[in-house]
């Protein structure tokens, strides 16, 4: 209920008026089913107006410590990731990956959309960089569609470590779904998975305009760390 009243009463309405987001390919998105949408990811912001353009709710997976802060401010975040659509994992002791799939996987089976973002985190500097394979993992046992989504400069609107954002409207693209039922039974294979998640990054690249980089963006940050905030988590492998 939370969810609803935040994305078509409360907030969303206002985010809406003041930033006037333009939107392509939004009829990309079923309107029923289970589908995963697969983002790049700039921005703390991506997780608000990426879900705000779909009719449709839109699940993503969270830290399970945003969900238990103490306090007002600890009440405040944690109605702001249940109200945002978030899911909470434990990320404790390595099983952060499997458990943001296992969760992805209950949202598709009943049917809804699930949210991820392949890169695992935000990329560093604005370009796309290597996918990790959670994503083909939980199409192919799944057998839902991708839609992959272009958020085009949410960096610039919400630079990591901004706790306000600059007012400018985010451009968002909806690409077309992918279809991997070609690969049906084929889910645990390290091959496919990796053709599977490749294909969605270059359809990513395809649709961002982003410079491509074929490592992973963890490591990218880990030579040259940025000021951390509150991220959903994404499934890896």
């Amino acid at each position: 209920m939370l969810y609803w009243l935040l994305k078509y009463v409360i907030l969303g309405p206002l985010l809406k008026l003041v930033f006037r987001p333009q939107v392509e390919g939004r009829d990309n998105v079923p309107d029923g089913g289970p589908a995963i949408i697969a983002s790049n990811h700039l921005s703390f912001s991506d997780s608000i107006f990426m879900p705000l353009m779909v009719k449709r709710r839109v699940t993503f997976v969270a830290k399970q410590e945003y969900f238990t802060g103490k306090g007002l401010k600890g009440w405040l975040t944690k109605m702001f990731f249940v109200g945002t659509g978030c899911i909470p994992v434990d990320r404790s002791g390595g099983r952060a990956a499997q458990a943001a799939i296992d969760t992805g996987m209950r949202v598709l089976r009943e049917g809804n959309i699930f949210g991820i973002y392949p890169e695992g985190t935000r990329s560093p500097d604005g370009r796309l960089y290597r996918g990790k394979t959670g994503v083909a993992r939980m199409a192919l046992e799944s057998g839902a569609p991708v839609i992959p989504v272009a958020m085009l400069n949410s960096d610039e609107i919400q630079p990591t470590g901004q706790i306000i954002p600059n007012l400018r409207r985010p451009k968002i693209v909806f690409g077309r779904p992918l279809d991997f039922s070609r690969y049906h039974g084929m889910s645990g294979d390290r091959f496919i998975e990796r053709a599977v998640t490749d294909e969605i990054m270059y359809e990513l690249m395809q649709l961002s305009g982003r410079e491509y980089i074929d490592i992973y963006a963890q490591k990218a940050k880990t030579a040259a760390p940025t000021t951390p905030d509150p991220e959903p988590a994404a499934a890896a492998a």
